[in-house]
């Protein structure tokens, strides 16, 4: 796709455009308006992938011109709210197969809102059919999938946005600007980052058979096939480590990629973590109630601790992450910072998350949207075009996605192995653990073909 540009009206909209601005390097307000709306598909129309297309749609001329999802009910409801929500009005395709959808259409975008374990499938086949994506975190449920994910991005030419949009949060952003790069903290030599939310779906629902409106088997595409015992989204997939990788995977994965854009950390030298179902035994769900993890740098340990029962360690900060320096301390999370120096005749800083109500009074009436997240989500939309415009990288490109991803995949894998794991992300195996190794990439249920970074 040529070089193309965002209508100036709609990137001054937003009150975090000089943000944007300033933050990302963007070349001031001089772009060039597409000659037409950039032609969008969204492959998972549940919750949060709806949310960010109509956060695309808020900042970005754009015709939505095809819909996938194996849930013809969700699917369905979906087209309606797209259908008024874009100018043209007019209702895009509909398949529950995204293969056909991308053979079908000739796409500048495609968003993947899919559960974890479709991520890198879909993202992969987007690139092939030639198109931009933004993909929701985590970027794949094991090392080799993310492997294979950036091999693709590179060899197609193609800019791939991670959700990770902690890096797009304003005031986060103020907080790397201000207090990290600015040198208030000093040497920052340990991070803790948390997780106390409630959010491990349980029970023991009945097995039934699967409704006509749900095509379960291609739902469940390249993961086992679990017995249906009801609609597998919104949370309930989540729960279990056949799609995904848990909380440590789900959460973890938001704070550590913050931890490292804020402090300029590539791939940890070692990952310890160990854990598991230690309160929580009642019920189906398979995913650890209670882990602890270290992802080890040179000087500098930054160590992860969920819990799905009790209570936050801080109850401002339940979701979070600090980074403690020599003459401060930071404290992190979507909502808000804190610094606090040292030195007791130093200044405390404190910024809360910025709203854009009153500017996107949208987003009021749209169900289940995180207010919150919706600033982040529309920066990192404008930061995602902008990489294509340019040919350049955006501040989420796939491969820092993966890094963060794969930290997470391997600190479950540590936890599994009962052992400390080194990776080598140039021969891509587990230092000297060939029996770790082999866990780096899962077996994929036929006839789906597992991606290899030398074969995408």
């Amino acid at each position: 796709m040529d070089a193309f540009n965002i209508n100036r009206r709609r990137f001054l909209h937003g009150a975090s455009a000089s943000l944007a601005l300033s933050t990302f390097g963007l070349p001031g307000l001089d772009f060039v308006n597409p000659p037409k709306p950039y032609r969008v598909a969204l492959i998972g129309t549940g919750w949060y992938g709806k949310s960010d297309l109509f956060r695309l749609l808020q900042v970005a001329p754009a015709e939505v011109a095809a819909l996938s999802d194996p849930d013809q009910n969700i699917l369905q409801a979906a087209a309606r709210l797209v259908s008024g929500r874009q100018k043209s009005g007019k209702t895009p395709r509909l398949y529950t197969d995204h293969r056909k959808l991308l053979a079908e259409n000739k796409l500048d975008i495609v968003i993947i809102g899919s559960p974890d374990h479709w991520h890198a499938l879909q993202t992969i086949d987007a690139l092939k059919a030639g198109s931009h994506v933004y993909v929701q975190k985590p970027t794949s449920v094991d090392v080799m999938e993310g492997e294979a994910m950036v091999a693709a991005a590179r060899k197609y030419n193609r800019v791939v946005q991670v959700g990770t949009q902690r890096k797009s949060t304003p005031h986060l952003i103020d907080a790397k600007k201000n207090i990290v790069d600015a040198g208030l903290l000093g040497k920052v030599s340990h991070v803790e980052m948390c997780c106390y939310f409630h959010m491990r779906a349980n029970g023991n629902p009945p097995v039934e058979p699967v409704p006509a409106f749900f095509d379960y088997d291609m739902w469940t595409g390249p993961a086992p096939l679990r017995p249906y015992d009801g609609l597998p989204h919104i949370r309930w997939w989540r729960t279990f480590m056949e799609y995904g990788n848990g909380i440590m995977g789900d959460m973890c994965v938001h704070m550590f990629d913050t931890v490292r854009w804020m402090m300029g950390l590539g791939w940890p030298k070692r990952i310890s973590s160990t854990g598991g179902i230690y309160v929580q035994k009642d019920g189906k769900s398979n995913i650890a109630d209670t882990q602890s993890a270290v992802f080890e740098y040179d000087g500098l340990n930054c160590v992860w601790q969920h819990r799905s029962w009790g209570t936050p360690a801080n109850p401002e900060y339940p979701w979070s992450f600090t980074l403690f320096g020599e003459k401060g301390t930071l404290t992190g999370s979507t909502m808000q910072y804190d610094f606090i120096p040292m030195d007791k005749a130093g200044q405390k800083i404190h910024k809360d998350v910025v709203y854009e109500k009153e500017k996107y009074p949208e987003d009021l009436k749209e169900e289940k949207i995180e207010l919150n997240a919706a600033p982040a989500t529309r920066l990192h939309m404008l930061d995602f075009l902008a990489a294509i415009g340019q040919g350049s990288r955006p501040v989420a490109d796939i491969e820092e996605g993966h890094i963060s991803t794969a930290s997470c995949i391997l600190a479950n894998l540590s936890m599994q192995t009962g052992r400390p794991l080194v990776y080598d992300p140039q021969k891509r195996i587990i230092v000297d653990d060939s029996e770790a190794t082999g866990l780096l990439q899962r077996p994929y249920r036929q006839p789906w073909e597992h991606p290899l970074p030398d074969r995408v």
